[in-house]
């Protein structure tokens, strides 16, 4: 007997390599469309369409729309956590935050700081109106959130940062300053808010240092 799937999705199948790859190729489109249209504005004619699919595949794969974009939120989250590594696996030191946030930055510019962060804009835009969607994201920011805490954990282990330092609210001070920042800098069009939201939170941090 199979066994459930998550909340949303059909339950799990063994699926062959050209299904994979199918149901692959649906999730990779369906996270482009929602990025630049929002989950509400993406349907599943729109996916079909880009993807090459049909409206059944969709549904044999993924039982429904909500099954998608919890999909897509996994997709999101595991693309985004891939692409910051190795750096996100080495946030130890006050040089390796700021790089870390930096680069994000520099990823900003690079396209005229538009469409945000790709796991906060579906916060909010699921997050009041979807249980399901939310308790997924709530587990998205967690494992992101996650290398920070260990990251200054570390620190704190090695004797680098104070034992007074609180590193749980510091990493989670971090990704709100980054989210935050994510969000003023989409709207403004301009990276200049989030480089300051991080820098002032990591230069919080770095008055913890032992000298």
């Amino acid at each position: 007997m199979s066994a459930p799937g998550k909340a949303g999705e059909p339950k799990s199948q063994r699926l062959t390599k050209g299904g994979r790859k199918t149901r692959e190729r649906i999730v990779e489109t369906a996270a482009e469309l929602m990025f630049h249209r929002g989950a509400g504005g993406t349907s599943i004619p729109d996916i079909q369409a880009a993807a090459g699919v049909s409206a059944s595949q969709i549904y044999h794969y993924f039982g429904d729309k909500q099954g998608l974009v919890l999909a897509v939120i996994d997709h999101q989250t595991d693309t985004q956590l891939a692409r910051q590594r190795p750096l996100l696996d080495n946030l130890d030191s006050i040089e390796a935050l700021r790089e870390w946030c930096d680069r994000a930055g520099s990823r900003q510019d690079e396209r005229g700081c538009e469409g945000g962060c790709e796991i906060g804009s579906l916060a909010s835009e699921l997050a009041d109106s979807d249980q399901s969607a939310r308790t997924r994201l709530v587990s998205a920011f967690d494992r992101w959130e996650g290398p920070i805490r260990s990251g200054l954990a570390r620190m704190q282990a090695r004797g680098e940062l104070s034992e007074r330092a609180d590193t749980d609210a510091l990493a989670t001070a971090l990704l709100a300053a980054i989210q935050g920042g994510m969000l003023l800098s989409q709207v403004r069009r301009s990276s200049t808010a989030y480089r300051q939201a991080v820098s002032a939170v990591i230069d919080h941090i770095e008055s913890y240092l032992v000298r």
